[in-house]
């Protein structure tokens, strides 16, 4: 009696793929390197070189028409922009969000850490998520554009709920799309604040004021990116913090040397970047027919850059599966190539090299709770809602 392998599907809705979307990569890059999934209406592309070569193509795979499958926001975000709009807004924005504000913040986020956790001195377990993880990345989002700590947990709650998807379905939940009126309308309502006079030092004070050779940012841009910030910032970050830490757990060899050497954190968060980064997918839309691996791409297809797969791809990297903390990591694919590569990557390194030093320093050789594990559920973002961990 032969086995029969069932037949490929590649859905980023159904829990069966989010629980183990690393198999169907496989299998897609063997047997469909250009896939097409008629029921949601997209052409998914799996290998290294060929995910690499369209973040780069821009105008062959343009982002206008939004980067995930949902149908694009109508706030003008930077992220969903091509050139020539997409270069004046990246230029306006970088004026403010600059590599020196985010190194300052250093000092801030060392705070905010310890702070939350003091609240586990004396127990003897935690949940990494609940406690921590979910919490830290929304605080420092919040410090830098100035909302108030009383109200940072509001924006974390309405963040969480436009993220989440239930199963098999593409579309955002009736209190993911109230979650998304009320972030737009705290914005709106902080945008005016610093438009009719305010003192204040903080990030969006800043974009209200930004101005490159006579360009400024229109309230709504504003606006939009402060709500990039808040979904890209925190759930991204919050999920790359719990990854991480799960894999420690998972590969104890690389914890070890993690414990033993604090200097190699950078490592650990790069190739946590690689063997499973928080964003797994990012869609474009042809502009024009494309023809890969003898598969036409039409004109107008929405096409999924399967980032997780070409970061776990065999044809390019050795050992993809093995969590190597020592592994050459710079060719990763987790915060994008070209034009569009992550504006916030830096914060989120920053963020992570952190959380892990300190959540190391305090939990030791710590255990995970497998059966306790809860794992978020969204089409592009990959991470854990709930992890209990005991100290060691």
């Amino acid at each position: 009696m032969t086995e029969t392998t069932q037949p490929l599907e590649f859905d980023p809705y159904s829990h069966a793929v989010h629980d183990d979307p690393f198999s169907y990569y496989q299998r897609l890059r063997d047997e469909a390197p250009v896939y097409r999934n008629d029921r949601l209406g997209f052409t998914a592309l799996s290998r290294y070189h060929d995910v690499l070569a369209a973040l780069h193509d821009h105008d062959t795979y343009c982002s206008r028409y939004g980067i995930t499958l949902e149908p694009r926001s109508p706030l003008p975000m930077m992220i969903t922009m091509d050139p020539p709009d997409h270069t004046v807004m990246r230029r306006v924005v970088s004026r403010t969000f600059t590599p020196r504000r985010i190194a300052d913040l250093e000092p801030r986020i060392r705070q905010l850490s310890a702070n939350y956790l003091a609240a586990w001195d004396g127990a003897a377990s935690g949940d990494l998520i609940a406690d921590y993880a979910a919490k830290l990345p929304m605080d420092v989002i919040s410090s830098m554009l100035g909302v108030p700590e009383s109200e940072q947990d509001l924006l974390r709650g309405w963040s969480d709920l436009m993220v989440h998807r239930e199963e098999g379905n593409p579309d955002i939940t009736d209190a993911g799309i109230e979650s998304a009126i009320k972030l737009y309308q705290y914005f709106t309502a902080a945008v005016k604040e610093r438009r009719t006079g305010s003192d204040a030092d903080d990030l969006l004070t800043g974009l209200v004021a930004a101005e490159v050779d006579g360009a400024r940012l229109t309230s709504d841009e504003v606006v939009a990116f402060c709500v990039l910030l808040v979904i890209a910032g925190n759930e991204t970050t919050t999920k790359l913090i719990g990854n991480a830490c799960y894999w420690l757990w998972a590969f104890p060899d690389q914890r070890q040397l993690a414990l033993d050497d604090p200097g190699l954190l950078p490592e650990v968060v790069e190739e946590t970047l690689r063997h499973e980064g928080s964003t797994q997918i990012m869609a474009r839309t042809t502009t024009r027919d494309v023809v890969l691996h003898e598969v036409t791409i039409p004109e107008g297809e929405k096409v999924l850059l399967l980032l997780g797969s070409g970061n776990r791809d065999e044809r390019f990297w050795d050992r993809p599966d093995q969590f190597d903390i020592r592994r050459d990591t710079r060719q990763h694919l987790s915060f994008g190539h070209g034009l569009h590569v992550c504006l916030g990557a830096a914060l989120a390194r920053l963020e992570t090299r952190i959380a892990l030093g300190d959540v190391l320093a305090r939990a030791g050789a710590y255990e995970i709770d497998a059966g306790g594990l809860v794992r978020m559920h969204s089409g592009n973002v990959r991470g854990y809602a709930n992890m209990p961990i005991t100290f060691a």
